[in-house]
């Protein structure tokens, strides 16, 4: 077991990293909106911390541009923008140095071609921020995972036991590579991830997040037509009987709003569970509907004391995400207990 740990996503930040649309293939007739979108993400996130874009060489001028001069950008080769998941996640050691965990990326089990330099962004990253970089042989996306920072990650077997992802391991060897990488001592498998979601193939950032110690929101669609109503209602089964690393059974919170909104002539889900906490405030991802009220005020109650600023992403969502697909979280270099 390593002595780096994961912090929670709570810790304090010393910025965000995010990537500016590069795969105009993936947007079609919304490539533009969407470039709206993510700048819109980027300014509310760097009204509580630093936000630093990362941009296809050349293009690094437009998303300064739409960004603005709160922003900073920097031009590194990319193949897509979600930074959950091809980015390096952060760990810190028992003294408060910082490291990034480098796991291999394969664009959602080879959803989309090409992905050889998203897979090596995250050292790229690194490199450039001046953190070690240690390597893992596993393909894992950060959406896949949410953890509490004491040692427990929750994750879905929907996703990580998929066979495009690492069919050579086992569940349990699986497990261990989380346990040896992370720092957690503790993994929840939740048996689904959104039935939509087969962009990831159900990343437990669309069903579950961790927002305090022993506490979870976890969406929970009042809708019984919804798609994911009953297998929700199952995952939260399972987190009903579930211990944290600690042995605290778990407070939850559940979110019921689910928002639906036509995009490009498709129906889309915008999923407000795909939140970012900066410090100090929480960036939801909003559909302009009358659900949009009710959930921000569940996300504001489960996270007193920060400021909620709801951002339009319908566009991020018919590409298959939300504000925490696009964004990572840079934590400051402090020792893990002081992060607790």
């Amino acid at each position: 077991m390593t002595d780096f740990r994961m912090p929670a996503e709570w810790t304090e930040h010393e910025g965000c990293l995010m990537a500016w649309p590069t795969r105009q293939e993936l947007w079609g007739e919304v490539f533009d909106e969407v470039k709206a979108e993510y700048a819109q993400v980027a300014d509310a996130i760097a009204q509580f911390e630093p936000v630093t874009m990362v941009a296809l060489p050349g293009s690094g001028p437009e998303a300064q541009e739409r960004c603005g001069e709160g922003v900073t950008v920097v031009e590194l080769p990319l193949d897509d923008s979600w930074f959950r998941d091809s980015g390096p996640i952060f760990v810190l050691g028992p003294d408060g140095r910082r490291a990034g965990v480098d796991f291999r990326f394969n664009a959602w089990g080879g959803k989309h071609h090409p992905y050889d330099t998203d897979d090596k962004i995250a050292g790229a990253l690194l490199e450039h921020l001046d953190v070690e970089r240690i390597a893992s042989p596993m393909i894992l996306e950060g959406g896949a995972i949410t953890v509490d920072g004491e040692g427990t990650l929750i994750t879905t077997e929907q996703c990580l036991l998929h066979p495009n992802r690492n069919p050579g391991m086992s569940k349990e060897e699986i497990e261990a590579e989380l346990i040896a990488r992370l720092g957690v001592t503790k993994v929840i498998w939740l048996p689904y991830g959104g039935l939509l979601d087969t962009e990831t193939d159900g990343h437990v950032d669309g069903v579950c997040a961790f927002v305090a110690p022993g506490k979870v929101v976890v969406q929970l669609p009042s809708d019984p037509l919804h798609p994911d109503h009953e297998r929700m209602r199952v995952n939260r089964a399972v987190l009903e009987e579930a211990t944290d690393a600690a042995g605290r059974r778990l407070e939850i919170v559940d979110l019921p709003q689910s928002a639906f909104v036509e995009v490009a002539g498709r129906e889309t889900e915008v999923g407000y569970l795909n939140f970012y906490i900066a410090n100090g405030g929480v960036v939801v991802p909003v559909a302009g509907v009358p659900e949009d009220e009710g959930a921000l005020a569940v996300i504001a109650s489960a996270l007193p004391g920060r400021k909620v600023v709801g951002v339009r992403t319908r566009v991020i969502a018919y590409g298959g995400g939300g504000v925490h697909c696009i964004t990572q979280q840079v934590p400051s270099p402090v020792p893990v207990a002081a992060s607790r």
